[in-house]
């Protein structure tokens, strides 16, 4: 290092770009095969170090598998970082997947000490750090390289919050790269979809429970008490709670924590058991910080079966308490309330959840038949109520009715006792509104109720979801949008994901937008191939956009899968829109895509 003139060091500091990188993996890859991984690590570097000099970076090391750079612009470093991602990608593109390397990145902005070979400082250890959280091939920043790069390059940034690094005192507030604007985003695998962003409050997914009891019939249980956790849950304000479908996917599945908070975009996980043995209950329930693997929390709630719900309750409150300093005691008290003090009609009621994800005529009528029980067993069992409306909507929508006017007559008095009994119950609100739309023809009532459902609970994804269809039918496009982008973000990994896609199309398609409903309609079908409402919406737009060969490519398989659908009677499944010309313009698009009359 230089001196003074004195002898001592003079030490040099200037404000620099700090780039980190490593390859993700790379010890693995070498215990299969040292010799090739040296090589195709020097293959990749032979690439990748002279970008760095392009982008007017100065590469400060690269021991190991790892790469320090510095530059003298945030931008550069960014770009540049960009840049390094997608080379890899196209690298990667023609080599086995078993020896595919991917770059971890992190970017800090910070004063370094420096002399003409080495850079010294925090600042490249916090660097490092932020290396060390990227996803393989991703690029994590800190918030000062944020604040310096918003509005003059080309990217999305989502907010991962403030971070506690590894040996760095205080939390760094992290950045994740998303995306280029005007060029591809960086590639994922094949199977992979890009990590969902953090809410800006405190979020959670509550997994499945295991079931610990003797008896495996007792698994419907167990999903019933997870489904009460998340329903309380869903009634602090200050929480965003991922809905029950999304989180019920890795049912059976060995999952890491880490994956969950990437794939539905959550903060916390919460994991746990239920052990029931005659008239005791048993929940054991553990909360985790899923970004870091770190345990908040473990608890264990004993009772008897009478006391099932204020079990649910305590794991509720133990739970929002562990993820938020302060409650709201008025949500407290709201999250408090029993769906009913029968315990035989709340049996009969659980029995009835799994038939709406069969979806055959004989679940329907069974599911009917069990939650008529739990009505006779408990007749203020509001949620009993709304979720029976739920069976005739699915009757009239899949032609199961062989009375269709007796079906509307038991749909409006199910639906309205619903909203009579669960005026603070948002789940049966939320039924009732949707199916009074629905299969009565009553709009602006359902709407109300569904407004109060939301009110009552801002994370239903149901809720949001049937909203959005409701306001299709309305003639309001814009809110129905914004409904169902709310549904699908409480629950991404959502069954019903499809049905809110296809929702989304049918809005732009109303609205006049053909592009935007074919390619929302497009995404549907993907998920569900043979989905004939998405193909619908899909041959409609197109027809209406010129698109006729793509129109009739649509209709074609359409007609594959519904071969009974005519012009003639498309309005029998169809809802009651507000609006005849929204009618009239999908039988436009149906007959120009060539649907007989």
């Amino acid at each position: 290092m230089p001196t003074d003139g004195t002898g001592n060091v003079k030490v040099e500091r200037r404000l620099a770009a700090i780039l980190a990188a490593d390859i993700a993996g790379y010890s693995a890859l070498m215990g299969t095969d040292e010799a090739r991984t040296v090589r195709d690590l020097k293959g990749h570097q032979s690439v990748l170090l002279p970008m760095i000099a392009s982008f007017s970076g100065r590469v400060i090391d690269t021991a190991g598998d790892g790469i320090l750079a510095e530059f003298g612009s945030v931008v550069n470093a960014v770009t540049c970082a960009v840049a390094i991602q997608k080379t890899m990608v196209e690298r990667n593109a023609s080599v086995d997947i078993a020896r595919r390397m991917q770059f971890r990145i992190g970017i800090n902005l910070g004063d370094v000490v420096y002399d003409e070979a080495r850079i010294y400082g925090d600042d490249i250890n916090i660097a490092a750090r932020l290396e060390s959280i990227a996803e393989p091939g991703g690029i994590c920043v800190s918030g000062k390289v944020h604040d310096e790069i918003v509005g003059k390059i080309g990217i999305t940034c989502h907010d991962l919050g403030p971070q506690q690094l590894k040996n760095i005192a205080r939390p760094v507030q992290v950045y994740r790269v998303q995306e280029l604007v005007s060029a591809k985003p960086i590639a994922l695998s094949p199977h992979e979809k890009p990590p969902l962003p953090l809410p800006d409050r405190p979020s959670i997914a509550v997994l499945p429970f295991s079931n610990l009891s003797n008896d495996p019939e007792q698994e419907y249980f167990v999903d019933g008490i997870v489904d009460e956790i998340i329903t309380a849950l869903s009634h602090f304000r200050w929480l965003f709670v991922i809905a029950r479908n999304s989180s019920f996917t890795y049912k059976g599945r060995a999952v890491d924590v880490k994956q969950v908070s990437r794939e539905l975009g959550v903060r916390y996980v919460l994991e746990g058991s239920v052990r029931k043995a005659a008239n005791r209950v048993r929940i054991v329930a553990q909360l985790v910080d899923a970004t870091t693997r770190v345990h908040i929390s473990s608890a264990r709630f004993d009772g008897e079966l009478k006391d099932i719900f204020d079990l649910q309750e305590q794991v509720a409150a133990s739970v929002a308490g562990a993820a938020a300093p302060k409650l709201e005691e008025n949500e407290i008290e709201r999250a408090r309330r029993k769906p009913t003090d029968n315990l035989d009609a709340y049996d009969y009621f659980l029995r009835a959840m799994p038939s709406i994800y069969q979806p055959t005529k004989e679940a329907n009528d069974e599911a009917l038949r069990l939650l008529n029980k739990a009505i006779e067993l408990d007749p203020y069992f509001a949620s009993a109520y709304g979720q029976a409306t739920w069976f005739y909507c699915l009757r009239k929508a899949r032609g199961w009715s062989v009375a269709p006017e007796q079906d509307i007559a038991e749909t409006a008095r199910l639906a309205r006792r619903a909203v009579e009994l669960g005026k603070d119950d948002a789940f049966a609100l939320c039924w009732a509104g949707f199916s009074l739309a629905y299969v009565v023809g009553e709009l602006d009532d359902g709407a109300a109720f569904m407004d109060r459902a939301l009110a009552l609970n801002t994370n239903l994804a149901l809720a949001w979801s049937h909203s959005g269809w409701v306001r299709i039918w309305l003639g309001e496009p814009e809110i129905a949008i914004e409904h169902l982008a709310r549904a699908m973000r409480l629950s991404p990994l959502d069954l019903a994901l499809p049905v809110m896609q296809y929702g989304t199309a049918a809005a732009h398609f109303f609205a006049g937008r053909y592009d935007e409903a074919s390619s929302w309609a497009e995404k549907s079908i993907r998920e569900q191939p043979n989905n004939p409402e998405a193909l619908a919406i899909l041959s409609s737009s197109c027809a209406l956009a010129g698109q006729v060969e793509k129109a009739e490519s649509a209709m074609a398989r359409l007609r594959q899968i519904a071969p009974e659908r005519r012009l003639s009677n498309l309005k029998d499944r169809m809802p009651p829109f507000r609006r005849p010309e929204y009618f009239a313009k999908f039988m436009e698009g149906a007959r120009k895509a060539g649907l007989p009359e």
